[in-house]
């Protein structure tokens, strides 16, 4: 019984009048002997911000990592925005993905790591305005503008030619959201992106976070261990445990209202 309601969980999706700009359909991720992920099946809404919790090894990152293309499932199927990510159609034949098509599906993704990833020999304008150029092919003074925006949009507009190594953790996590930002993502990742923070940097992150929430416009994943913030922002949280989705529903009902033992026993340490 205890299996049956773990497989109906796994398939539950919320229904907010939409078609799912994110699909995940029956994934499987093993790394070498070790699965990670067993048999996920999850939709994700435009403009539906959600969480994912769980333990370490629960298969959070590994999520957003497939979605980013940074990791392949080992089978099954995401589609983003109606189409297949990991494979496409080749004289009506369905073959792998080559690059080219992976780049166009992920074009609509942004991702903030939890270490940066700043090119520490570009100025934060630079880093900012490096892949709008060389991905999107825009011209160097409109990457310019929209990098200038985004930059006065996490409070960095006077930082504009400092180098990330002039500049605090919270201040390179937010140049970080600020080069996805500039992409014009449908749908955006974050990683743990406090993790690596001081306690006292970790606010301010937070604070730009909710502001790109507010606006509601893109589809938000967070993989994060804040569950108040969880509790505040996330239109549904998802509790992760051994590669399968334990637990789902508003952030309310996961984090406030379910009886479920194993999710309470991971929520025990954050209430201590």
């Amino acid at each position: 019984m205890a299996e049956l309601v773990k497989e109906m969980k796994q398939s539950i999706t919320p229904k907010r009048g939409a078609k799912p700009i994110v699909e995940y359909k029956d994934v499987y991720k093993s790394f070498g002997e070790v699965e990670v992920l067993k048999g996920l099946n999850l939709d994700i809404f435009p403009g539906e911000k959600v969480a994912l919790i769980g333990p370490s090894g629960s298969g959070k990152t590994t999520i957003i990592r497939m979605l980013m293309t940074l990791e392949q499932p080992t089978s099954g199927e995401i589609i983003v925005d109606g189409t297949d990510l990991w494979h496409m159609k080749k004289n009506g034949k369905t073959i792998p993905a080559n690059e080219k098509h992976l780049r166009e599906v992920r074009g609509d993704i942004g991702m903030v790591f939890q270490h940066f990833n700043l090119f520490p020999h570009m100025t934060i304008l630079e880093n900012c305005m490096t892949a709008p150029i060389q991905v999107k092919k825009e011209s160097k003074e409109t990457a310019r503008e929209r990098s200038v925006e985004m930059l006065e949009k996490v409070g960095l507009g006077d930082k504009l030619d400092n180098y990330p190594s002039q500049l605090s953790g919270g201040q390179k996590q937010r140049v970080a959201m600020a080069r996805a930002l500039v992409m014009r993502p449908k749908i955006m990742l974050f990683d743990e992106v406090t993790s690596a923070l001081d306690p006292e940097l970790v606010g301010e992150v937070l604070e730009v976070i909710r502001d790109i929430a507010e606006e509601g416009e893109m589809a938000m994943v967070l993989v994060t261990h804040e569950m108040d913030f969880a509790l505040e922002i996330a239109d549904r949280v998802i509790f992760l445990d051994d590669g399968v989705i334990a637990e789902q529903g508003s952030a309310s009902e996961v984090l406030e209202e379910s009886d479920n033992e194993r999710l309470q026993q991971f929520l025990y340490r954050f209430r201590s």
